[in-house]
């Protein structure tokens, strides 16, 4: 059978493959076309293994909520450059990601990789797929689900980086998500004083003590200060 451009162009459409891999996958199937679909699917898990020990240090975060405002997840996505990171085919692979953790609310990376979607497929296979596809190392860093029985979660998303869930008691869906908001933007330690650990405290108050005496004034004076910025940082 002969190769001919529509074959190529047809099989690099269903894959999403370059066209020398696809005039490759076609000559080495005698242009049969579903077999070499298969086959390309095979050399993608090859070509993703491969790739497995490149860093990915860029990505992308997402999240989805119930309509009832229960339940919740945040997960992270990596690739190896910002420039993936930008094209559609990760931000519609990063945003099915979150819908699948959501519907079923893993435990853990090792549990979420291993979920089967509609396809038949795993979620690891649908990552090595896309690996193939895009031809950069790309993880699934974290994920985590959140629920609540008696109150309610808020949500909120800043750029591709910075993603926040908070639970409150109640019901006011609109506070939670004000409250997410404020956090996102402030980036604070914990919720209370009583959470910071005593190791986070005498690293800042070294740092404070160190600024003090660059000012030159008198011990009794440079303890009042270290008080009083300890006491700032605690608050905020």
């Amino acid at each position: 059978m002969i190769i001919t451009a529509a074959l190529v162009k047809d099989l690099r459409k269903r894959t999403g493959a370059g066209m020398m891999d696809c005039k490759k996958a076609l000559v080495e199937t005698n242009a049969d076309l579903e077999a070499a679909i298969d086959l390309m699917r095979a050399s993608g898990a090859a070509k993703a293994a491969k790739k497995a020990g490149r860093v990915a240090s860029e990505g992308l975060i997402n999240m989805a909520i119930s309509d009832d405002n229960k339940s919740a997840i945040i997960l992270e996505v990596n690739s190896e450059t910002d420039f993936v990171t930008k094209g559609q085919s990760f931000i519609d692979f990063v945003s099915a990601l979150g819908k699948i953790a959501l519907k079923n609310k893993p435990e853990s990376v090792e549990t979420f990789l291993a979920l089967t979607l509609d396809s038949g497929e795993t979620v690891d296979e649908a990552r090595e797929e896309i690996v193939a596809k895009i031809g950069e190392n790309i993880t699934v860093r974290r994920v985590q689900n959140v629920s609540t029985e008696n109150g309610v979660l808020g949500a909120y998303k800043h750029g591709d980086r910075i993603g926040v869930l908070t639970v409150l008691s109640g019901n006011d869906a609109a506070l939670a998500k004000d409250i997410a908001m404020h956090i996102a933007a402030s980036r604070p330690e914990c919720i209370s004083e009583e959470q910071l650990s005593n190791e986070l405290l005498e690293r800042e108050k070294a740092i404070f003590i160190e600024q003090a005496k660059e000012s030159g004034k008198p011990d009794n004076i440079i303890e009042k200060m270290i008080v009083g910025r300890m006491k700032k940082f605690v608050n905020e």
